[in-house]
This record gives C-alpha cells, structure tokens and sequence, in this order.
C-alpha cells in the first residue's frame, strides 16, 4: 500500500505497473457497498478479541471465517495482508478449548441421537479423531483455505494443529492431540469409510448431511494443491449411499440426519400434526455449500417462522390451499400453534443459512427480500464501524407470521455470507481455486507516483526503509521504483 503525510493541499497518488494492462476495465470490480464493508469489519472487530473472549459470538463461530474467505477470493483478492492475518486468527481461536472441548461429555452419547441405548460410552477427548465433522469439518476447511488463499502451507505442517487437554482438576494430567491439515484430512476419510460413506457423525450415532460438505469442499481444494483427485472417489461413494437411503424427502426438503446404528432417517414420513414441524434450515444451509459440486439444487422459499412455514407447506402441498393468498397463511398461523415441540433444544440459524443459500443459487429478487426484512424487523447495528444483527432469542408470538428471533451466526455471519457473496461463488470456488502457481512470488515492476505534492523536501520509504530524499517544487510529482513479489509492499511518503 501507499502512504502520503501531508494535510496542506489535495494529493494524487497512483501505482504505474512497468507493464500496464491495456484495457483494464475496472468497472468490473465494483466497490462494496457501506453495509458489505461493514460487516468484514464486524469479523475484524470480533477475532482480535483476547483469548477467552467472545463477546457477540455463539456456537457457530468458524462461519466467521467462511465469511472472510470469500470476499477475499471474489471482491478483494489483491487485500492479502488485510485478510491472511484474520483468518489466521480465527483458526487460533478455533483452536482454543473453549471451542472443541465440549467434545468430552458429548461422546458420552445418549438417547437423543441413539435410541435404545442402555449404558453410556467411555467418553474421549480428541475432537477429531472419531465423530465430531461439525467441528473437524470446518476446521478442516478453513485451514484448506488458507492454504488455497495464501499460498501457506502453515497448517500442512506437522504438529501444526494442537489441541491441548487440560481441565482444571478433571483427569490423570494433561493430554496433548497434535495433527496438521492432511493427517486431519485422513481421520475424517476414515470414519466416512466407517459409516459405510454416508458420512461422519456430527453428534454421537448421528450423521447430518449439511456437517459433510465442509470436509467435502476441503479436499477439493487440497486436491489441487496435491495434484491427486480424492474427492472424486469420495462424491461417488457419498451420492451413492445417499442414493440408497433417499436424502430427498417427499415434500422437498433434504433428510436433516441418518441415526448410523438403527438406519433410521430423521424426520421420519408421517402425517401433519403427527410430529414437530419441519426446519428448512438444515437444506437451507446444506444447499448453500453442496451447491459447490451439486449445481442441480434449486427450490422456492418462502421464509416464516418454522411452525408457521411448516403448516403453509402442508396446506399447499397437501390439501392445495392457494399458495399467494392471505387466507392460507392466516389458517397456518392458526393450525402451527397445534404442533408439538421438537424433541431436541436446538434452533438451527434458519434465516443466516437461508440467506446464503439464496445467495448462492443467484436468486436476487428473493436474497433482496430477505435482506429488505432483516434491516426492516431484525435490528441492523452499527459497532465499531463494523454492521451486525445482534442476538434476539424470542421468537414474539404476537407476531406469529413475522420473524423476530436471531441468532449469532445469522447475525454475526450468516447474513453478512449473503450480502458479499456471488451467484454461484461456491461452485466458483470449486471449479477455480486458486493454486500454488496462482501466488507464484513473480516478481514485477511498480512506479507509485505521488502527484500534486507542496514544495519542498519529501522522503519516500519502502517496506520501513529509506529509499530516497528529493526536492520537489510546488504542485509537482515524485516517483520512486519498487520491486514486489508475493508479499504486500508499504510505500510512503513523507514531507520533512
């Protein structure tokens, strides 16, 4: 980047390259919008945060990542050190125990995800090794990102990711876990052969389909840096176990999980009422990342309060009420308040993971809409210069058709995904990752000029250093050549 130090009259600075692009057209590159920009600078206000912080954060911190990777590569791909250091951060802080270490008591397992079970499990507290994809999925995947991004193989390194478990007077003694992006890479591939390739278990006994396309997309982008093809081997293996078992259910919507050991899928076929209402948030979210490698996904939403929605799509579905009448919404309102609970205390992020999956399929008109209401009804804020949804967990049943809660992944992240995201920008991603020879180091031929400078004499520094001392008169440039390479170079130019 280039710097100026003087406040007295209007400066021009520009950066020549030696070889000029002709025709560079850089309309094509639009500026982000004041609401884009600020929510990259909600994540820079969240990762500096010191260990053991986590103001505004909640259970689904890795997006913050995702968020960040993605501006990167389809809005700003020149802003390196702007976004290698933030990612970096957000990988330590997925590091930390407070984010895996749950692991412990949950590989207890228990009825709610395994039926039948009469005595409890020898609990462990490697997160990754066995189970778990939720967690070792997404750190799988921003770690491959950062590799794709940057060009770093930091993470490719043994004994890059360490996990350290040391409970306050719980245990024999400390116990250390070490991995790197690869070894993690083979642990997932294991316990998907396990499962017979239907994927890795999430939670204990319990295989969701939207926790395996993290680790899906990682291999793709190491494949490309390894230059071996595993993930194709993986696809066919994957879509035909699901093929067998059927992920699509009836009324359109993808099968949430596979409970391994009874074969059973959840929600089971049964009639409206017989059951809780069914949550579009896990297709939402799965489809706005299986999108990648599946370009056949395609549905049209409608969002509302998942009992409401649940009851709109049986009156439609079912019993083929009018879909744009007011009067079957007005009887859904009144036939979801009939509905039982769901059986588990979890609330998907329903409307973040519904706003990117639109955002992925392309479908504006629908994503404007929905952003329209999230900054009419859901308390857009403004902290820091960084833009975030702050957490609401009530769900106002005075307004039974309109969407009041929000959670801090949608807030955070999710709807920020939506905003700096392009049609289509995971199977973008996909097909075009960047590659070793991408940031292959080349060096090139800069001359940054500043123009219009105040008489006198004026220093220029590059990356720290002194290169140059020159007398200028009034309204004239100065120039200064500047070798650069894979890394960001700081000019700048001071009046003394």
């Amino acid at each position: 980047m280039a710097t100026i130090t003087d406040m007295k009259q209007n400066v021009l600075l520009s950066a020549l390259s030696a070889q000029p692009v002709p025709g560079l057209d850089i309309s094509k590159y639009p500026k982000l919008s004041r609401e884009q920009a600020g929510h990259i600078r909600h994540i820079h206000n969240l990762a500096p945060q010191p260990d053991g912080s986590w103001h505004h954060m909640g259970s689904l911190e890795p997006m913050q990542g995702f968020l960040d990777a993605y501006p990167h590569y389809h809005r700003l791909p020149a802003l390196r050190g702007t976004f290698k250091p933030l990612i970096r951060q957000l990988i330590h802080k997925m590091l930390r125990r407070e984010v895996w270490g749950y692991w412990f008591n949950t590989s207890y397992s228990g009825v709610a995800t395994d039926p039948g079970l009469e005595e409890l499990r020898k609990p462990w507290a490697d997160s990754v090794v066995r189970e778990d994809i939720m967690y070792s999925g997404h750190l799988l995947l921003m770690t491959s990102l950062y590799a794709m991004l940057f060009n770093d193989n930091e993470f490719e390194k043994p004994d890059s990711l360490v996990f350290d478990w040391d409970p306050l007077f719980l245990g024999l003694g400390p116990e250390r876990f070490s991995y790197d992006n690869r070894s993690l890479q083979k642990a997932i591939l294991a316990e998907m052969e396990r499962n017979n390739c239907v994927g890795v278990c999430c939670e204990p006994n319990a295989v969701f389909v939207v926790c395996n396309q993290f680790p899906i997309i990682a291999m793709r982008y190491n494949d490309v840096r390894d230059g071996t093809n595993i993930v194709s081997g993986v696809l066919e293996k994957y879509k035909a176990a699901w093929d067998a078992k059927g992920m699509v259910q009836p009324d359109g919507l993808f099968v949430d999980w596979l409970l391994v050991k009874q074969q059973l899928s959840w929600p089971p076929l049964i009639q409206f009422g017989a059951g809780p209402p069914r949550e579009i948030g896990f297709t939402a979210w799965a489809g706005a990342y299986m999108h990648a490698w599946n370009y056949d996904i395609n549905n049209e939403i409608r969002l509302r309060p998942l009992p409401v929605a649940n009851a709109f799509r049986h009156l439609v579905t079912d019993r083929s009420l009018p879909a744009d009448s007011e009067d079957t919404l007005i009887t859904a309102i009144e036939a979801s308040k009939t509905l039982p609970l769901f059986p588990i205390r979890f609330n998907s992020p329903t409307f973040g993971c519904v706003a990117q999956w639109l955002s992925e399929l392309g479908k504006k008109d629908e994503l404007d809409g929905l952003l329209l209401q999230a900054d009419r009804d859901l308390n857009p804020t403004w902290e820091n210069v960084g833009r975030f949804y702050p957490r609401n967990d009530v769900q106002d049943p005075a307004t039974e058709a309109r969407w009041t809660h929000m959670d801090p992944f949608s807030g955070n992240a999710g709807i920020g995904y939506a905003r700096l995201n392009v049609p289509e920008g995971q199977r973008i991603m996909w097909e075009n990752p960047w590659t070793r020879e991408t940031w292959d180091g080349s060096v090139v031929g800069l001359r940054p000029v500043a123009r219009n400078l105040a008489p006198g004499k004026w220093a220029v520094y590059v990356n720290g250093s002194l290169r140059e001392i020159e007398e200028v008169g009034d309204g004239s440039n100065m120039e200064i050549e500047v070798r650069v390479g894979g890394e960001e170079a700081d000019v700048v130019f001071i009046k003394l």
